[in-house]
């Protein structure tokens, strides 16, 4: 596909394009991991990412920072836990709560692995200038909060 003959998108479907724009990255960033020898899924790689980002949180605010459930959360540390990725370490003020971690390991990972989401995002992006890409940035963010502001 050539950028003179571009597919056709219908014009009233910014819904199917964020779609098929997020389902593509999803793909191109599994890739990525597959082909730098890490056994891990996209989501996986979310919750490293904010963890690494943001530091130790509950599982609830994990959850919700990568937008999901509580029972696919739990699913996704396990599986983490078992690779070593992270840890669940007891609350510093709430003796009943848990604090999800990065390891040593997991956070070696996570500096594997940022090259991939560089590579992937930076592909997403080459079509479109500095301003381009700012502007689409600017759109996006005032998309998601008029829809966070729906309610």
């Amino acid at each position: 596909m050539s950028p003179s003959n571009p597919p056709s998108y219908p014009q009233d479907s910014i819904g199917v394009l964020v779609g098929l724009v997020r389902s593509e990255i999803v793909r191109k960033m599994e890739a990525e991991l597959q082909a730098s020898g890490v056994d891990l899924r996209f989501t996986q790689f979310l919750i490293l990412k904010r963890l690494a980002h943001m530091g130790p949180m509950s599982a609830s605010e994990l959850a919700r920072a990568v937008e999901l459930d509580g029972g696919a959360m739990t699913r996704q540390l396990d599986q983490l836990e078992r690779k070593g990725l992270l840890r669940r370490q007891p609350h510093e003020q709430d003796r009943r709560a848990l604090r999800i971690e990065l390891t040593p390991a997991g956070d070696a990972i996570w500096r594997q692995i940022t090259p991939c989401n560089d590579r992937v995002l930076d592909a997403a992006q080459k079509a479109l200038n500095p301003t381009e890409r700012e502007q689409l940035r600017d759109y996006l963010v005032r998309v998601l909060e008029a829809l966070r502001d729906m309610n």
